[in-house]
């Protein structure tokens, strides 16, 4: 059966009629074959074949010098440039080993010279030099899609060569590659910054009560610690939802009596005190101060907690103006007091926020916000730009209707508005026929404005879901793994003890 040969892997191949040496090889063959480089320059090197053929070497006679060739070794394997070819670039470190006579000045360019073989030799990867080797040859410098951009960008620094002696479609592909992996490893920072901890094991070594405090921090932060962190998890997300619901209720009609009105500020009395109480126990155990108050669950925490003490702060200062006030101003200060009252209660609606700590979903979804800013603004900028342009295209042709809704231009703002998010109440309709049109193209840009940024919302949020739903999974396996170890160390030591007692 014929043997099955490996294409020749060059980008420019030289290949005569009737010789498949140049264009085929056997697998063997392959493995020391060098991309780019000529194969008569390039010989394959090993310490420990040096070492078993001693013997021989000592009965072959000296090698020749050759003082037009460079001798170069880069990790095992030999290299011969003319010295006139490496000089032609002076800067590189080849064209100075090239170029100086001083050998202190050469040796400092090396790691390790052999004097017997006049071989330089250069701990560095040899796979990445064969296309240094061909940029000397060709005065191009190639760049493969398979090569890792940080390792090839820190062996060209190396040897002394700039990305600019490469092709421009390489170059540029290459940066976009490099752009690539550079986001992407900013991501995974981020990501990782998300999913550790605020606060590990050795911060809380060696401060006051510091086994304890850790203790009740994993208790209150870390729902995958114990079962009891777990049902206060559960308990802190169901007082947050009873709490919503409470606020609710209280601007239904039927429940504005007197003592609907009661139990209502009882519910909201007992869900200040159990948020109160959660936020100071995180205060407490907290190893870092700074970083506690810096972190955005616990702002939200404060949010969370300060219109109810605000609230009864307010109620006090109205009663005080009842009491050493007139008649007239105290009837302004009661309004102006209730009108900051509405805004304060409005703020309770941020305690939904606090289900984000103990939700994936919404720990990806607000990652996903802050990655794609940029996105998201550019919308916002385009949904903006739009409202513009065809809130005024509808007013030139809508202005002379009688009894028109596009009066003014600020008037038909809501019309784009609505247009654009392609809603569509009907409230406002034009009644021309060119009014008709612009309609039209209003509502088409919409849907092309709101169907461009659906798919790299989406795939980014799945993307970090998956990864924080998966370092989830990691953790509670990790920690379920260290109980049944606990758990086999404290049964081992029970029977030890036992086993113990019944010999004595």
């Amino acid at each position: 059966m014929r043997q099955l040969r490996v294409r020749r892997a060059s980008l420019s191949a030289s290949l005569k009629i009737g010789d498949h040496r140049g264009c085929c090889r056997t697998p063997e063959e392959e493995e020391v074959h060098i991309p780019f480089a000529q194969d008569s320059l390039v010989k394959p090197w090993s310490s420990m074949q040096n070492v078993m053929d001693g013997s021989q070497e000592k009965s072959k006679t000296p090698t020749q010098r050759n003082k037009y060739l460079l001798n170069i070794n880069v990790g095992g394997k030999l290299f011969q440039i003319a010295y006139k070819v490496a000089a032609r670039y002076p800067i590189t470190r080849l064209g100075k080993l090239a170029l100086y006579t001083d050998p202190m000045k050469k040796l400092q360019l090396c790691d390790d010279y052999s004097v017997q073989k006049n071989e330089y030799f250069f701990d560095r990867d040899p796979s990445i030099f064969h296309y240094i080797f061909h940029f000397y040859c060709s005065g191009v410098l190639w760049i493969m899609d398979e090569i890792c951009p940080s390792n090839f960008v820190e062996e060209i620094e190396y040897w002394g060569i700039h990305l600019k002696y490469s092709q421009r479609c390489c170059r540029i592909l290459f940066e976009e590659k490099q752009d690539e992996l550079s986001e992407y490893l900013k991501i995974e920072r981020e990501l990782e910054a998300e999913l550790e901890p605020l606060h590990s094991v050795e911060q809380f070594e060696g401060k006051f009560l510091g086994r304890f405090r850790k203790m009740i921090w994993n208790l209150i932060e870390n729902p995958f610690s114990s079962v009891p962190a777990k049902i206060i998890a559960v308990t802190s997300s169901f007082f947050v939802l009873i709490s919503i619901v409470g606020m609710t209720l209280s601007t239904v009609e039927e429940m504005k009596h007197k003592t609907a009105k009661a139990w209502m500020e009882q519910l909201e009395m007992i869900c200040a005190i159990f948020f109160t109480s959660e936020y100071l126990m995180r205060l407490i155990s907290s190893s870092s101060v700074k970083n506690f108050l810096r972190a955005a669950f616990n702002a939200v925490d404060l949010v969370a907690i300060l219109p109810f003490y605000i609230q009864v702060l307010f109620e006090n200062l109205d009663e005080g103006d009842m009491l050493y006030h007139e008649e007239l101003h105290k009837m302004e200060n009661v309004s102006k007091l209730g009108k900051i009252l509405k805004i304060i209660k409005l703020m309770r609606i941020f305690r939904i926020l606090k289900l984000a700590r103990h939700s994936t979903g919404l720990r990806a979804f607000g990652f996903t916000i802050r990655q794609c800013y940029q996105q998201v603004c550019c919308l916002f900028l385009f949904i903006a730009m739009g409202i513009f342009i065809f809130s005024a295209l509808m007013h030139s042709v809508e202005h002379d209707v009688p009894d028109t809704s596009f009066s003014s231009i600020p008037h038909t703002w809501w019309w784009a508005a609505v247009s654009l998010s392609t809603v569509g109440y009907g409230d406002t309709v034009p009644d021309t026929i060119l009014g008709k049109f612009v309609a039209f193209a209003c509502i088409s840009f919409g849907i092309i404005l709101n169907g461009m940024p659906i798919s790299i919302l989406y795939n980014k949020f799945s993307d970090y879901y998956a990864k924080l739903k998966a370092h989830e999974m990691e953790t509670s396996h990790s920690l379920k793994f260290s109980r049944r170890l606990d758990l086999k160390k404290r049964v081992l030591r029970k029977l030890s003890e036992c086993c113990r007692a019944d010999c004595h």
